[in-house]
């Protein structure tokens, strides 16, 4: 059994972290910080955990506590894992950063969409980004690894068989993204995440290229076409707690038929044990709770367009079961080791 550490246990990311690693067969927590619930049980935070992990939630970890631990995973706001992962690299430890710190292999893209210099700008071209399905290799052997965001992994997840095949034309690539709240975080306390604003309500924002995702998106579908690819994405809430469905359309280059592109799908993602290439069309609640995502689309042969939609848990496969995938296979073990269980259904 490895010790693994969560820093920044109490968001929802953190939460989820705890919630997977609370059935996990090789990983056990053995350290957890929250400086919003420091001093109590992690039941404080999160009541479903009560009697199923005994742990108290530090306000802050001293270095050679985290040194004792195998895998750190960093689930603070943007900026803190830059200057965190030095000195845990240094100690032995590898990390999984859940923040944009080390998505980015270019620290001039952080940069710019971030608005502040890499602080550690000599990790980040050695850093893997995180989505196994196009990364395994790379993330077997990375100290650092660089979590994807949740709209990113769903994007990405649709559209890459398409783009490695050169099927489509890559100026006409739209995603329309739909997340439910949680995907704000848990310290989200503006008013549109108040109740009797959100909720029978749905709304889009950093619309026309502003939001942070983008370039992730452009990063990973670049480099599957070896070349620039530039996407129009429009990200919007729903009102339910988790989930993301993200519709991606693009003008095919040569006609195929969905049954053709199916069949696609399910080559490109056969050793993908996360991934679910459906016949049918996916929706949020067939993930929920999970690590899957799962995959539907069809084809326009009036205006000779595809559109995919990749269904998915934003705290699941969009961010912390992702993150233990991730682990799983930094540590070799069996990457679906603890991340089993089926969704949730009704």
């Amino acid at each position: 059994m490895q010790d693994v550490a969560i820093i920044g246990a109490s968001g929802y990311g953190g939460g989820e972290l705890l919630r997977w690693l609370a059935v996990h067969p090789q990983a056990r927590v053995a350290l957890a910080t929250s400086r919003t619930h420091a001093g109590k049980p992690v039941s404080a935070a999160f009541p479903g955990l009560a009697g199923r992990m005994d742990l108290t939630l530090a306000a802050e970890a001293a270095p050679d506590q985290m040194a004792r631990c195998a895998v750190v995973f960093l689930a603070r706001d943007n900026g803190a894992a830059m200057d965190m992962a030095p000195g845990l690299l240094a100690a032995g430890c590898r990390v999984v950063d859940l923040s944009a710190d080390f998505r980015f292999r270019d620290p001039a893209h952080y940069e710019a969409w971030y608005g502040a210099a890499h602080r550690s700008p000599q990790l980040t071209r050695g850093a893997a980004y995180g989505m196994p399905e196009l990364h395994r290799d790379a993330i077997r052997v990375a100290r650092v690894v660089g979590n994807p965001g949740c709209y990113t992994s769903a994007s990405i997840l649709a559209l890459a068989p398409l783009v490695e095949a050169g099927l489509v034309e890559l100026d006409s690539i739209v995603v329309d993204g739909k997340s439910g709240l949680s995907g704000a975080g848990r310290s989200k306390f503006g008013l549109d995440y108040h109740f009797a604003e959100a909720n029978e309500s749905v709304w889009a924002y950093k619309i026309a290229g502003t939001h942070r995702h983008t370039p992730e998106i452009e990063q990973e579908l670049s480099a599957l076409a070896g070349q620039s690819v530039t996407i129009s994405f429009t990200p919007c809430v729903v009102p339910m707690t988790r989930g993301i469905l993200a519709s991606a359309y693009a003008r095919l280059s040569e006609y195929r038929s969905a049954d053709a592109l199916r069949e696609l799908y399910r080559a490109f993602y056969r050793d993908a044990p996360f991934v679910w290439v459906s016949d049918d069309l996916p929706a949020t609640k067939h993930t929920l709770g999970s690590n899957m995502c799962h995959i539907g689309l069809g084809v326009d042969a009036r205006t000779n367009r595809v559109t995919v939609l990749a269904a998915l848990d934003n705290l699941g496969k969009g961010m912390a079961g992702q993150a233990v995938q991730n682990m799983n296979l930094m540590c070799g073990w069996d990457e679906t080791a603890g991340l089993g269980a089926p969704p949730l259904w009704p």
